[in-house]
């Protein structure tokens, strides 16, 4: 009987419908901005016709909403779990830093699309929707705080979000470090980037 570490693990079920709809918007508006691209070309992507779409977005401007809200609540939602399977761990704030960092890593490096449609799209958004995205990127934000001035007990609160927004701005560069083609691979890119936001974060104790 194999050991459970050297067991296959069971492959990632493949995207829905939905899904696939969700990752083409996302690119092709983050290529052509978002009046540049018309539903049909999104179905036409996907295989479907643009008519087709409307049975499972009522348009674009749902489609680019659930992407930023959705986004902004995964982090959010993430991170809780990151830093509450850490207590349960019990282990200390640097390693609930690091792992903050980590998941965040993988966000940058896997949704540069997203990163992209943010920054460009986000006054696309109805004002509801535009409220709910900062609502949870504030709580997403208060979380690091409270990990880092665990971490750095030195420095005001302030400061600790100051520097948190800093390290967001570092990690969130990967759409413009160039081409993936052009960057190291993956796991050398992470590295480098954890490098630099602990440096980012280590300097609130000089």
């Amino acid at each position: 009987m194999k050991d459970a570490a050297t067991r296959p693990q069971p492959a990632a079920p493949a995207p829905t419908r939905r899904e696939r709809i969700l990752q083409e918007a996302a690119r092709l508006f983050a290529e052509r901005g978002f009046h540049g691209v018309g539903v049909d070309e999104i179905g036409a992507a996907v295989g479907i016709s643009g008519p087709g779409l409307y049975r499972h977005f009522a348009g674009k401007d749902a489609m680019l909403a659930e992407l930023l809200v959705g986004i902004s609540g995964r982090l959010f939602a993430g991170g809780r779990q990151r830093v509450a399977e850490a207590a349960e761990a019990g282990a200390g704030p640097a390693a609930v830093l690091d792992s903050l960092i980590d998941g965040h890593i993988d966000f940058a490096l896997d949704d540069r699309a997203l990163i992209i449609l943010h920054d460009r799209e986000l006054g696309q958004l109805r004002d509801s929707d535009r409220k709910l995205v900062r609502s949870l990127q504030r709580q997403y934000v208060e979380l690091w705080v409270g990990v880092v001035r665990e971490l750095h007990p030195g420095a005001a609160e302030a400061e600790a979000r100051a520097a948190v927004h800093a390290v967001f701005g570092l990690l969130n560069s990967t759409p413009h470090l160039g081409r993936p083609g052009a960057l190291p691979g993956r796991a050398a890119t992470a590295a480098l980037l954890r490098r630099l936001a602990l440096g980012a974060l280590a300097a609130l104790s000089d």
